[in-house]
């Protein structure tokens, strides 16, 4: 058969390589962003109490609204906005299936979508498959800051979306509330649409704040924000997300959603709205977090590694060029291999392969894991 491939130069994910690499050395994995220890008893007893009271048949398409409810409530209790729980929000298959519905909903084929790199890597292939065109623009090591007049260069009369992440994966750099005024001056007057990636909103230190997409009232209007309850509470097995976007945006991402999965794990569901029933389940992880970045920096601070700051998000880069010549992929996989650890090259988030010396760990991990990883790398 002659089939024309709709994406024919995206093969097997890095973290799918490195994974695998790490299985077939015995290597430390702390390349693929997921936790290594379980999520909270609590939560776990709760799925089992609505499976077991039969909560187990299609749940609405937008989500449970007890869930619904909640989210606005925690929304609430963060950033004291108000959100419409059944206009403005939608629970998904996990952050990506939200991803991916933002896009289709919106971008049709010709129009231009800006992404920031390094960015995750589900962003550009999305855009392809709906014809639309990626347009990149590369942050820098070590501070991976937005330059204002450069980032406006990129906007045209064709630009239909921004997408933006923060905190930042695989960086873990934060947008700040000057970031947003920019963004939001950018598009004031257009009809660009804004992507914000916020599924580690929890996950930010050093006291900083999350500046949220909600926060800009004129940003708010034209931005559909996504969300993780698998990063947020340790089960991303799970896939199980939301969506949070002004009513006419919701309509519209609605519309995709009930053709692509229609509606989502309907226990979990349940089981999540009570859960957020007791805010500290989520305001302790930033303290949660921390205390893992800064017992795994301690750990690494007589390695040769050259950490670049960490102010989000479960990942720490690390400088290597100290250490090696070698092409951050090459280096990986020589890590993995040689000496027991794997880890993410940061260059395959960029679209033309910068390659900046530089290579992530995910510290989403018992301190048992990172410091026996620590130890491993002190050898190199």
């Amino acid at each position: 058969m002659n089939i024309t491939s709709k994406l024919p130069d995206v093969g097997t994910t890095i973290f799918a390589i490195m994974s695998k690499l790490a299985n077939e050395h015995g290597a430390i994995n702390l390349s693929q962003g997921f936790p290594n220890y379980e999520s909270s008893p609590k939560l776990k007893n709760l799925v089992s109490h609505f499976v077991d009271k039969g909560h187990n048949q299609y749940a609405p398409m937008p989500g449970v609204q007890p869930l619904r409810a909640a989210i606005a409530k925690k929304i609430q209790h963060c950033y004291d906005i108000a959100v419409d729980p059944d206009t403005e929000i939608t629970i998904t298959a996990g952050a990506t299936q939200a991803l991916f519905t933002a896009i289709t909903a919106f971008v049709k084929k010709g129009d231009e979508v800006i992404i920031i790199e390094p960015a995750y890597d589900s962003y550009a292939p999305s855009i392809e498959l709906c014809g639309g065109i990626v347009v990149p623009y590369g942050l820098e090591a070590p501070d991976f800051k937005i330059n204002p007049a450069d980032f406006a260069k990129l906007i045209t009369e064709n630009t239909r979306m921004i997408i933006i992440n923060t905190p930042h994966n695989p960086t873990g750099s934060i947008l700040k509330a000057d970031d947003m005024k920019m963004l939001e001056a950018l598009t004031s007057g257009t009809d660009i649409l804004v992507l914000s990636d916020e599924v580690y909103e929890h996950l930010i230190y050093d006291g900083e704040k999350h500046q949220t997409a909600l926060l800009f009232p004129e940003l708010k209007k034209r931005t559909l924000l996504t969300y993780s309850f698998g990063k947020t509470f340790h089960n991303t097995g799970w896939k199980m997300g939301y969506c949070v976007a002004p009513p006419m945006l919701t309509k519209e991402f609605r519309k995709v959603h009930q053709f692509n999965v229609f509606s989502v794990n309907h226990p979990i569901q349940l089981a999540i709205a009570e859960f957020l029933a007791d805010p500290e389940e989520y305001l302790q992880l930033p303290d949660f977090f921390q205390r893992k970045r800064d017992f795994f920096l301690g750990k690494m601070k007589d390695t040769r590694f050259k950490p670049v700051p960490c102010r989000g998000t479960y990942f720490q880069l690390f400088d290597y060029s100290e250490i090696s010549n070698k092409k951050d992929t090459e280096f990986a996989k020589w890590l993995t291999i040689e000496k027991g650890v794997a880890s993410i090259p940061v260059s395959v988030f960029y679209s033309d392969r910068k390659d900046e010396k530089v290579i992530r760990f995910c510290f989403a991990k018992t301190e048992e894991m990172l410091a026996a990883a620590a130890d491993k790398l002190l050898l190199v």
